[in-house]
């Protein structure tokens, strides 16, 4: 028996194309929009104030810092501060260290930014250490590096903020794209005429070598997309953290389950019978 089901699953995937056409359209737009609205926007005002850093410094110091490092600096079961050329060089990836620690030392989300500008100038400038005062500028370019990097992670064809419109043409389009390649592929491994009966299927080296070469691709980009997390552990616990690649962590592991479908579906096709069910003369199917 002929199949009559091929092609709307092809007419679905060409829908499915042209929307996405329109997708990348709204997607662009909203952008530029976005994009224009942050440059008319004025900059925020700093949270972090210019204080009296020789008190509040010490008091910030003495309270979380000499126990380990020293009463003046020298070290201990901490690192000695005095001299020290990553205390006396990037004053924001000290901050840095501070906020989220580093190897044994913990870290210390609650000191506010006028307190970390407090004890980071302390260190700097104390026990013969001479550096330039830290202001409360570091916290606005900080933020604004981060952004930058943050950005440069991203597809240039996603918004930061989807709205209803494009949600349901993304929906609408991975709904037409999954039934169109379902509908494909149960013709390829079925076959393009339906013969009622149980199917035994005979292998080939093809398809042997297909499913090796899509195993091996699976076990390849396992292996990058565990490097990738790995890397992402160490970057954002660097003294000067790094971004997380998004865009690669998705594609290894989008690659990892297209290699098992395109050998799941090899496997269907070519190692598994299959039985074929068509209606009978009353026009009932036959279970």
């Amino acid at each position: 028996m002929e199949r009559n089901d091929t092609t709307i699953p092809s007419v679905s995937l060409i829908v499915a194309a042209i929307f996405w056409v329109i997708l990348l359209f709204l997607f662009n737009s909203t952008l530029k929009a976005h994009h224009g609205a942050e440059a008319a926007a004025e900059a925020p005002a700093d949270t972090a104030t210019a204080s009296d850093w020789k008190t509040g410094g010490q008091a910030v110091f003495t309270a979380n810092c000499a126990g380990c490092h020293g009463a003046n600096g020298e070290g201990g079961f901490g690192k000695k501060f005095v001299g020290d050329a990553f205390i006396l060089g990037d004053p924001a990836a000290v901050i840095n260290v501070i906020q989220k620690g580093k190897g044994s030392m913990p870290a210390f989300p609650q000191l506010n930014e006028t307190q970390l500008l407090d004890v980071v100038n302390f260190i700097r400038n104390s026990w013969g250490n001479k550096a330039d005062i830290v202001t409360p500028e570091i916290f606005a370019s900080k933020g604004d590096e981060e952004a930058k990097l943050a950005a440069l992670n991203r597809s240039r064809f996603v918004p930061d903020h989807l709205g209803l419109p494009e949600i349901f043409l993304t929906t609408f389009v991975m709904i037409l794209t999954i039934y169109g390649l379902i509908g494909l592929y149960s013709a390829w491994a079925e076959g393009e005429t339906l013969k009622p009966g149980i199917h035994v299927v005979r292998s080939n080296n093809l398809a042997y070598g297909g499913i090796v070469l899509s195993m091996v691709g699976v076990l390849w980009f396992g292996y990058l997309f565990v490097k990738q997390i790995v890397m992402g552990i160490q970057g954002s616990e660097a003294e000067k953290a790094l971004p997380i690649n998004v865009t690669a962590e998705g594609t290894y592991a989008a690659m990892v389950l297209l290699l098992l479908a395109f050998a799941l579906m090899l496997y269907k096709k070519y190692f598994m019978d299959g039985e074929a069910l068509v209606e009978d003369a009353s026009g009932e199917f036959p279970w």
